[in-house]
């Protein structure tokens, strides 16, 4: 399974804003952007004007970043929604919100994507009454997502459940803190997908 190991503040720096990589550090002051709201690196605060190229660059890495995807997946991601009917930016983000991992924190079972793809990888979650421990797994509409008995009392569970429910659940799935299930109701729309990306940015880089 390739990942990203680095520093994840420093993914948010070089974007220029934040990620929300590390779940609940990154809305206090411990936010590495906030301290050096810069570029990493030796010439970090001496970029100058970036290209049409540059721009449209950044945005597939900050699409990338925030997913935690690489680029070989993430070009197959796209591959596949250039051939599905709609708009492919549009559809690009909709697959990527319906992923396993990326659902689990939506639902607010983990504080952050990288924790939701730890806990999908251990086993923690059944999709269907079927155990998935594959990250990437495309959820369907309808399909329900439950927390495994044996792993209700994990510790970092309750406390992501309180500060999603202090911030409010995505429109497009229901979640039962009871019973920590969550079902997706439908496929998101564009506006429903609140992210600071320009997708169109991503066709213009792969179309060149």
């Amino acid at each position: 399974m390739a990942r990203y190991t680095g520093a994840l503040c420093r993914l948010c720096r070089r974007e220029g804003e934040k990620l929300f990589l590390k779940g609940i550090r990154c809305y206090t002051e411990k936010c590495a952007i906030e301290r050096r709201k810069y570029a990493p690196g030796q010439h970090g605060q001496r970029r100058g004007k970036p290209s049409d190229y540059g721009i449209q660059l950044r945005e597939k890495q900050k699409i990338k970043r925030i997913y935690g995807i690489l680029e070989k997946q993430f070009r197959i991601y796209f591959e596949k929604a250039s051939r599905m009917k709609g708009i492919t930016g549009e559809v690009l983000l909709q697959m990527l919100e319906r992923r396993l991992d990326n659902t689990v924190y939506r639902m607010g079972f983990s504080a952050s994507r990288g924790g939701a793809r730890q806990l999908v990888r251990h086993g923690h979650f059944f999709v269907n009454e079927k155990r998935v421990d594959i990250p990437s797994y495309i959820l369907r509409p309808g399909d329900i997502v439950r927390v495994r008995e044996s792993s209700k009392d994990i510790q970092a569970i309750p406390g992501s459940l309180a500060a999603a429910e202090h911030k409010g659940l995505p429109v497009w799935i229901e979640v039962d803190m009871q019973s920590l299930t969550g079902k997706l109701i439908r496929v998101p729309s564009r506006e429903e997908i609140q992210l600071p990306v320009q997708e169109q940015l991503v066709v213009e880089f792969y179309s060149r």
